[in-house]
């Protein structure tokens, strides 16, 4: 995995190659029951209803073993070594290290047949949106707002951005002690424009380098004034299966300058099974990484997460020093997870340790040199090997292994309805017709029960959905109510708290100066409140949703409970019934009721959290309404003059109306952000939570029902079975014969390999 030793207990990444067979062998029993179903449907009047439904739940359980993504996120602050743990990860320098500051996407990893990287282009709507968003109260930016919008391919509207940002002086590019994100980004888009349009750059378009032009991705993901024209990357490596359903995500620095990379990580984070959080020797646990670490246990995704301390052997005089910060970091940690998984080692040793003769001569100087410290690299190649098997450990055993097994619990009981099926029309065919039509009744009048329970069951459950969709509402109006909802008011309060500072409009009275001041103030106050938005607003709002969630699990586990019982009662009188009747059959299963993992629900559902960037998605029109205020001031000024008043000069006329224009931006912000809240509250409530209730009824259903298949047999056809001619009964019984022994054999793997990933999971 991580090459900090070259022993080969280092030469398996995340997933053993033991448990890659298992899933093999999940397949091909999955394709051997679905291939024996397809010939058994082959034959006219033979099967029942059932068996549609048994080829469903197989092809569904193979396209989730083919689809099933197990996500994990490398986060951490900016030059925390992030890529270079990534690269180490997969035995190969293939992400660009160092980013640009304006860069907007997460860097993904998966396995392919092939080396080859595939960007994913902005379309010229999301680009045109960017900018527009970035030219609010741009100084020297006069276009009516009545006019049409702007777009980067007219050479008119590239002239007029280019001439206002020239006119902006340097001083004015800086805020808070770094360049200014928008101006970043608009030089950006316009230096960018002309290499994208000699692409003949198209809607939603996508570039493909393989092998030979691999490394070209890194023009785009390393040079922002080209990365900002991307939205999305993902790498294809093959490493013979060794990320085989796995997805590594290099993310953007969490202290990135900009809130709105903030919000995207987050969004990121919600789908990720894992967290590896990187932090560097060089620096430790920074303020930045408290704050991040706070939101993400306010997301309520602290739980799967894993601290690696990224060592650089030349920042450290000797281990002794490395292992006091080390222990620094433990207690700042266990502040916010007192019990964490933490890891030491050279990210940067173990990817120079894969092929130091293919290093250049500064790196394998470099290699050389920190091979000397043979007390670092011990400690590292130790602290190296102890990752590995935790990671293994947390991806094997904690959750894909899981995962595996109620596949398996699905094929076992399809398996053994099969058996069971084969059995009875066996018995049906070989036995005295008066026995046959009275096994017949007495198994319809049980059926009746089942039909019954099964019938109480749906009704019940939709009862239940519905309840848990009004208590949800309940929930989410409250959460986001306008008036008393915390959150709402929090927001508000922030706002109206803004202090603009006019500074720069007292270094410069003229008309121009003020244009200046309005768009320092306009830039600090939205900065500062889409930091709040990311780092609190959006964090919030995800640990509620985590806290509906959680409460849809356990009302369905409140309501399947008693229900399992019931079933579990009707099998056991089937299997009482048939053995009556010395019909063989299989026990009822005795697992556990447990209600479906909802990550699954939603990943067959295709449901995912409405984006957390969707909440910073506000305007604020104050430029125009600020210049109208100026020209009245002004205008009344004159009067004055004329009536041979005093009145105020110009330069109070031009506060006052910066100060109107700051109210006026505020009053603006805050209802557009009310109306952001009153939006994504409904997005949620409809089209997520609703449809997660809905969906997870459904799946309850189908988990309860599959239960006791075996009582729910079309008895039509057992009962035409009693009139056939004895040729087809021959020919049948052969057929049910082959049918029963298939079964039995798939029956027989199945208990071998639950075996063996139950030894897994222990």
């Amino acid at each position: 995995m991580l090459a900090g030793q070259s022993t080969d207990e280092l030469e398996q990444i995340v997933m053993t190659e033991s448990f890659h067979s298992q899933k093999q062998v999940l397949l091909e029993i999955c394709e051997a029951l679905m291939d024996q179903l397809k010939s058994i449907m082959a034959l006219p009047d033979f099967t029942d209803r059932h068996f549609v439904q048994w080829e469903a739940a197989c092809k569904s359980i193979r396209r989730q073993l083919s689809e099933e993504i197990l996500r994990i996120a490398v986060v951490g602050p900016i030059k925390s070594g992030k890529s270079t743990f990534v690269n180490a990860l997969l035995k190969g320098d293939y992400l660009k290290r160092g980013a640009g500051v304006v860069t907007s996407f997460v860097t993904r990893v998966r396995e392919g047949q092939d080396l080859k990287a595939v960007l994913c282009f902005k379309t010229w709507e999301e680009i045109n949106a960017d900018i527009a968003q970035a030219l609010t109260i741009l100084p020297a930016w006069h276009r009516p707002m009545e006019s049409e919008p702007f777009d980067i391919r007219r050479k008119k509207d590239r002239s007029e951005l280019a001439e206002a940002l020239n006119s902006l002086p340097v001083e004015k590019q800086i805020s808070q002690n770094t360049r200014n994100l928008n101006s970043v980004l608009l030089t950006s888009y316009l230096k960018g424009f002309e290499q994208i349009k000699a692409m003949e750059f198209r809607e939603n378009m996508t570039i493909e380098y393989g092998a030979a032009r691999f490394n070209e991705h890194r023009a785009f993901s390393g040079d922002e004034i080209l990365a900002v024209y991307l939205k999305d990357i993902q790498l294809e490596i093959n490493t013979d299966n060794r990320l085989q359903n796995i997805e590594l995500a290099d993310c953007q620095g969490s202290d990135s300058p900009n809130p709105l990379h903030l919000a995207l990580i987050q969004d990121y984070l919600l789908t990720a099974h894992l967290l590896i959080y990187v932090i560097s020797s060089r620096t430790g646990l920074r303020q930045a990484d408290i704050r991040f670490l706070s939101m993400i246990k306010k997301m309520g995704i602290m739980d799967n997460i894993m601290f690696i301390v990224n060592c650089d052997f030349s920042e450290h005089e000797n281990l002794a020093g490395l292992e006091v910060l080390i222990g620094k970091i433990k207690e700042e940690l266990a502040l916010i997870k007192p019990e964490h998984d933490l890891f030491v080692f050279s990210s940067l040793f173990n990817l120079f340790s894969i092929g130091p003769d293919k290093l250049a001569r500064k790196d394998r100087l470099r290699w050389e040199q920190w091979k000397e410290e043979q007390t670092f690299v011990a400690f590292s190649d130790q602290e190296t090997g102890r990752f590995v098997k935790r990671l293994e450990s947390k991806l094997i055993g904690e959750r894909y292994t899981l995962l595996l097994k109620n596949h398996l619990e699905r094929l076992r009981r399809i398996t053994s309805n099969l058996s069971h099926w084969s059995a009875m029309r066996k018995d049906i065919l070989s036995g005295d017709k008066n026995r046959a039509e009275g096994i017949l009744q007495s198994l319809k009048a049980h059926q009746q029960k089942t039909d019954q329970l099964a019938g109480m069951m749906k009704k019940t459950l939709d009862g239940a959905a519905q309840q848990i969709k009004n208590n949800i509402r309940k929930n989410v109006d409250r959460y986001f109510d306008t008036r008393n909802s915390q959150i709402v008011g929090d927001v508000n309060r922030f706002i109206r708290s803004f202090r603009a500072d006019f500074s720069a409009y007292e270094e410069d009275k003229t008309p121009a100066g003020f244009n200046q001041a309005l768009y320092l103030a306009f830039q600090d106050f939205k900065q500062a409140l889409d930091t709040y938005m990311a780092q609190t607003v959006n964090p919030g709002i995800i640990g509620f949703l985590r806290e509906e969630e959680k409460n849809i699990h356990a009302a369905f586990e409140d309501v399947g409970r008693p229900f399992a019982g019931m079933v579990e009662d009707a099998l056991v009188q089937y299997e009482k019934l048939v053995s009556g009747f010395g019909i063989p059959v299989q026990q009822a299963d005795r697992s556990r009721f447990c209600m479906a993992d909802l990550e699954a629900v939603k990943a067959l559902a295709g449901l995912k959290v409405p984006p957390a960037t969707a909440m910073m998605r506000y305007s604020a029109r104050v430029k125009t309404e600020a210049f109208v205020r100026l020209g009245c001031y002004s205008l009344i000024n004159l009067f004055r003059r004329i009536l041979k008043k005093t009145g105020p000069g110009r330069g109070q006329d031009a506060h006052q109306a910066l100060e109107d224009g700051i109210r006026r931006l505020k009053m603006e912000t805050e209802q557009a952000v009310l109306f952001n809240f009153k939006n994504y509250k409904e997005n949620i409530k409809f089209q997520y939570l609703f449809k997660l209730v809905d969906t997870a009824a459904i799946a309850l259903f189908q988990q309860m029902t599959e239960r006791f298949e075996a009582c729910l047999m079309d008895l039509s056809a057992l009962t035409g079975l009693l009139t056939e001619k004895r040729i087809d009964k021959e020919r049948i019984y052969r057929l049910l014969e082959e049918i029963s022994l298939s079964a039995e054999a798939l029956s027989k793997k199945i208990i071998h390999l639950e075996s063996k990933l139950t030894r897994m999971m222990n």
